[in-house]
């Protein structure tokens, strides 16, 4: 399997605390983190805007072509060893569900986060307190 790099958006603390979580998960090594608000990220490079990647949530297989959305998921739960959400996360008739789920909660993260995100952000981070979110 190639290693896939999760652009992420690190001024939110949901996809914080997700990251933080993946970065645990990862001991095939497979998964690499760049905050798209970095210097890390080049967008020229990705092929991705930085707005289009503050838009939805993108994923790049090692040499090939950047992908978005919920399939982002499936991809790097598939690297982090997580069989379930990998099979929830890659089934067809799941996508009228997820597809639109992902897409309001990726158009309203920061309001949603500034809820949910901290408190998840703390417990991920008691739970592995060795680990930084920095990808």
């Amino acid at each position: 399997m190639k290693p896939f790099t999760l652009f992420y958006d690190g001024a939110c603390p949901l996809c914080q605390a997700e990251i933080v979580f993946l970065q645990n998960r990862n001991a095939s090594g497979l998964l690499r983190f760049i905050d798209i608000n970095s210097s890390q990220y080049d967008a020229e490079q990705v092929g991705v805007s930085c707005e289009e990647a503050l838009a939805s949530m993108y994923g790049q297989i090692e040499g090939e072509a950047p992908i978005n959305g919920v399939a982002v998921f499936g991809e790097a739960y598939r690297r982090a060893n997580l069989p379930f959400m990998t099979w929830l996360f890659t089934r067809s008739w799941m996508m009228p569900i997820l597809g639109p789920s992902y897409r309001f909660f990726a158009k309203h993260r920061h309001g949603i986060s500034g809820f949910f995100g901290p408190p998840l952000l703390k417990l991920v981070n008691t739970l592995y307190p060795h680990k930084s979110n920095k990808g």
